[in-house]
């Protein structure tokens, strides 16, 4: 392949990489904002994996544009290359979609988690009482009630709050 095709197919491949990049990335922004409380937390996740998502199609790039082919000519070489940087750009197009759809899962599973947390301390579970009456162990001896096994709810601060909800989201 001659510098002249060479230098075609690499610009043809970058401008292809950036576009399907800023595809993502505004996409990634829509994709992720109502589930971040806050928007700026959506797009800094959103360029994180739009800038990986160019980093390794463009290194890809420069890997599919030193390998060797021979397709007859000098068009046919670079179409080839192109069919190949297009299907290995749909790959990593369709791996980054799966990336941000965990992330979406995994926000959506935090939601749910906070609000059965959140619904179990507004409307605590009853505690269990004995339905069964204890008899004495010898006539005439005067039965005591066993001491409390729930403590008296003490004020957590917020450091216990926050790790309380943590262990309540990996028992989730």
């Amino acid at each position: 392949m001659d510098n002249g095709s060479y230098v075609a197919f690499l610009i043809i491949g970058i401008v292809l990489v950036a576009i399907d990049g800023h595809l993502i990335y505004r996409s990634a922004v829509r994709y992720l904002a109502n589930r971040y409380t806050e928007r700026g937390s959506a797009t800094s996740m959103a360029r994180l994996v739009s800038v990986l998502f160019h980093l390794v199609v463009l290194g890809v790039l420069a890997l599919v544009s030193v390998i060797d082919i021979d397709a007859g000519g000098q068009l046919q070489t670079v179409v080839l290359r192109l069919g190949v940087l297009l299907l290995i750009l749909a790959a990593a197009h369709g791996l980054t979609i799966t990336i941000l759809n965990r992330m979406r899962d995994r926000l959506d599973t935090e939601e749910l988690t906070m609000e059965r947390i959140e619904a179990r301390r507004e409307n605590p579970p009853a505690p269990v009482t004995p339905t069964t009456p204890v008899t004495p162990a010898t006539p005439g001896t005067p039965v005591t009630p066993a001491a409390s096994t729930t403590a008296a709810a003490t004020p957590q601060t917020p450091a216990q709050q926050r790790r309380e909800i943590k262990r309540e989201i990996k028992r989730a």
